[in-house]
């Protein structure tokens, strides 16, 4: 029989971050459900509600964060004793780091797994974070190397899995919330997006049906954190750069988006994971 695979305890990260409250990754069991629109505003949200925010693009090969925020700059270097270190970029108040500030815009990242999970590895040793209450992972979809790699490399608070309504989604969020269990991250809730469209008369329209995400969380015996409706107005403000949740901070989609915040927020209180002292952060560049 295999030797049992080992992973960081929790009370490691005061090692490996020193400064970092709670490490979370936003993860899904497959692509298309929106999971980096859903960590981008989430991000904003809990920078919106005060706290310090950092977010690792951990997408190697498919970094979106860069679009998604409007940052094309590459950070800095700067030494830290008699280490090298990069330091986060930083947009609307929320620290950032991507592959995708180091490489051109338009070249593919051609890299077997060892070289993408040594770079995620760097993402999370080799930048200054500095203090930050929460550290958002924008993870990949699936439940490969780079997932694998993160969890060895740092003890995580908890993952968040992102799923849409349709069954070929639960399916797949089912499998990645397991895989988080097997290796002893606890899911801290299920949020669903694209959950209903709203049609011009008000009434709900359920495209990729109703209530799976919620069903999905009494099943698995997790916390529903919310969900997010169908709109185009989403995707255009990730294509400009400015998350809705800033973009229109009014819209009913916004404020599904801070409600996830602030669920999430009040679970990791009932966790014992004492919330830091919320100051006053300008987010309006």
């Amino acid at each position: 029989m295999a030797d049992e695979q080992k992973f960081p305890n929790q009370a490691d990260i005061s090692q490996i971050l020193p400064g970092v409250k709670h490490t979370i990754a936003v993860a899904s069991g497959k692509g298309g459900v929106g999971k980096s629109t859903v960590a981008v505003n989430l991000a904003v949200a809990l920078v919106k509600e005060g706290f310090r925010v950092g977010l690792i693009d951990a997408d190697i090969y498919g970094p979106s964060i860069p679009m998604m925020l409007g940052v094309n700059e590459k950070p800095k270097v700067m030494r830290v004793g008699d280490k090298s270190m990069l330091l986060p970029l930083v947009k609307y108040g929320l620290k950032l780091i991507s592959i995708g500030f180091l490489v051109e815009e338009k070249d593919a990242i051609v890299w077997r797994g060892p070289m993408a999970s040594s770079a995620l590895k760097q993402f999370i040793t080799d930048v200054n974070w500095g203090v930050l209450d929460y550290l958002i992972y924008d993870m990949p979809p699936g439940t490969g190397d780079i997932q694998l790699t993160l969890v060895q490399t740092i003890p995580l608070s908890g993952s968040v899995i992102v799923t849409t309504p349709q069954d070929i989604s639960l399916s797949d969020a089912r499998k990645g919330a397991n895989m988080f269990t097997k290796v002893n991250v606890p899911v801290l809730g299920i949020i669903e997006n694209m959950s209903y469209y709203t049609n011009p008369d008000g009434s709900k329209e359920y495209i990729f049906g109703k209530g799976g995400g919620e069903k999905l969380s009494a099943e698995l015996g997790i916390n529903f954190l919310g969900d997010i409706s169908l709109n185009t107005n989403i995707r255009i403000a990730g294509d400009e750069g400015k998350p809705i949740v800033l973009k229109e901070p009014e819209s009913e989609q916004a404020k599904q988006f801070m409600d996830i915040a602030h669920n999430l927020d009040e679970y990791m209180k009932k966790l014992g994971e004492n919330a830091s002292q919320k100051p006053k952060i300008d987010i309006s560049l």
